[in-house]
């Protein structure tokens, strides 16, 4: 199966004890059924090699924000694996414009940016989807397959180590079904929860423009003494 085949290849990390866990139970199975199948008759988003980037570019003790969206952008060459993140050579889309609105809004003009959103990865920021695979041209058509129960598995598993400060940027309805994760650890972890809107063009001007979510976290951290992250970094 091409889910068990993946996770199986990833690097050792402190990511693996939570995959061990879960790679065998029925809901598991059951998705990676389905997902092998669709990738086998039809065109999937992302590749296969990127479903569970998110897992491999940021280390789970290195985690200070999580990012959670909803499902990867489903159009050709867009999907990496990283919530709201494409490459630097795709046309920025939507959402990710509305973002880069939202940061300038809070810090001024972004300098260089990347649509690749890998430096915010290496920084601590988990650039998560509630579901981690789409079909091309159909929006959320892998929802309630699965997903949704794996991203709840990995968000316990996250939350339930260490008691460092830990931030989560819930955008749109599928992501803050997912809030009370983060709060039910608060009693033994500083912990930060910052629900809005999705931005999309549907919804950003429903909540999501003016939500400054960028500076809450940054204060957040700050006031925890952990290092910020730099939103605005042009490295890669």
């Amino acid at each position: 199966m091409l889910l068990h085949t993946l996770l199986t290849q990833l690097p050792e990390s402190d990511w693996t004890p939570f995959w061990q866990a879960e790679i065998d139970k029925p809901y598991f199975t059951a998705l990676d059924a389905f997902v092998t199948e669709e990738v086998n008759t039809q065109t999937i988003y992302p590749a296969a090699q990127n479903i569970f980037a998110a897992f491999r570019t940021c280390p789970a003790d290195r985690v200070k924000v999580v990012i959670l969206g909803q499902d990867p952008y489903h159009g050709p060459g867009q999907a990496m694996g990283l919530s709201f993140s494409v490459p630097d050579d795709c046309k920025t889309p939507p959402s990710l414009r509305n973002i880069f609105k939202e940061l300038a809004a809070e810090y001024g003009p972004v300098p260089c940016p990347h649509n690749d959103l890998t430096p915010w990865a290496r920084q601590g920021v988990l650039l998560l989807n509630t579901v981690l695979t789409v079909r091309e041209g159909a929006a959320f058509s892998h929802a309630g397959k699965g997903w949704e129960t794996f991203t709840r598995a990995a968000l316990q598993y996250l939350t339930a180590r260490g008691t460092t400060p830990l931030v989560a940027i819930l955008w749109g309805k599928p992501a803050q079904r997912y809030a009370s994760l983060f709060r039910a650890v608060a009693d033994r972890r500083p912990v930060l929860v910052l629900e809005s809107a999705h931005p999309s063009p549907l919804s950003a001007y429903r909540g999501f423009f003016g939500s400054a979510p960028f500076g809450k976290a940054n204060d957040f951290l700050r006031a925890h003494g952990q290092k910020e992250i730099l939103w605005q970094t042009s490295t890669r």
